[in-house]
């Protein structure tokens, strides 16, 4: 699933959707596992993956729907998850460009609507009343957030930090605040709302790193890091190289993950 934004924040990922598609980790298998498992999802029923991405929540899930729709705000993103659908022989899935301010957009009703990484970039008390009138009675929304590389928990992603900052000036880091930040949590949110009945699941694993892809990841954000470094690209993966051989001359690189999982529903 991707940060998708709303209409406040249609071109936050523009020219970053190349990157996403093969950068951007996976959710992990037990993750998927046991969302199928407790919401008995048994191949009935219709998806909505609202901030779709490159179809990383929706290509794994339409698997277990009659169909899905995957929607994102940014056009390149929607070919980079037709793309996955494709290799992985997943036929059920209509994409469509929009952002979580078009609601309802005409889409029907769904059995499941999921949110990945992208719920905090949104007008949440806005799409909760959007998706009361599109979620069938006994429907549920999942919200998924993990950890973010680009916030740092170990030596190596606090020294990527480092090398970042020495290369842009704090005013073009605008884009790593959410509007969500800093305010409500995502489970208050959901108390006021039409889906307040909400189960908690944290899966935590470990990830590992290459260097390239911990770079790949870096132009994937929505600081549009691989057009404001410019002809400085060059020199600026070269000391990423360096600093994170210098800590770990192998080249591999391990990143403690939290995903959060929120299931929401009716009373």
């Amino acid at each position: 699933m991707t940060e998708a934004a709303d209409g406040i924040t249609d071109d936050l990922f523009a020219g970053t959707a190349w990157h996403y598609a093969r950068y951007r980790p996976d959710y992990p298998r037990r993750f998927f596992d046991e969302l199928v498992r407790r919401l008995r999802l048994d191949g009935a029923g219709r998806l909505l993956d609202l901030g779709c991405g490159t179809g990383q929540l929706t290509v794994p899930l339409a698997r277990h729907m009659a169909d899905a729709v995957g929607m994102d705000p940014e056009p390149t993103m929607l070919v980079e998850a037709a793309r996955r659908a494709e290799a992985a022989g997943v036929a059920n899935v209509a994409w469509t460009q929009g952002g979580s301010a078009d609601l309802p957009a005409g889409l029907g009703r769904f059995r499941l609507v999921t949110m990945g990484r992208s719920f905090h970039w949104m007008d949440r008390a806005e799409v909760l009343a959007a998706l009361s009138g599109m979620i069938e009675e006994n429907g549920a929304i999942v919200l998924a957030n993990d950890s973010c590389l680009v916030r740092p928990a170990t030596t190596w992603q606090r020294a990527i930090e480092e090398v970042q900052c020495r290369f842009l000036p704090p005013e073009q880091w605008s884009g790593r605040t959410t509007p969500a930040e800093g305010q409500e949590s995502h489970e208050d949110i959901l108390a006021r709302s039409s889906f307040p009945r909400v189960h908690r699941v944290v899966h935590e694993f470990q990830r590992s790193w290459t260097i390239e892809q911990a770079i790949g990841y870096l132009y994937s954000t929505s600081l549009p890091l691989y057009r404001l470094l410019g002809d400085r690209r060059t020199a600026f993966e070269q000391l990423v190289t360096d600093t994170l051989l210098a800590i770990d001359p192998g080249g591999c690189f391990i990143e403690p993950v939290t995903l959060e999982v929120l299931t929401a529903t009716r009373r």
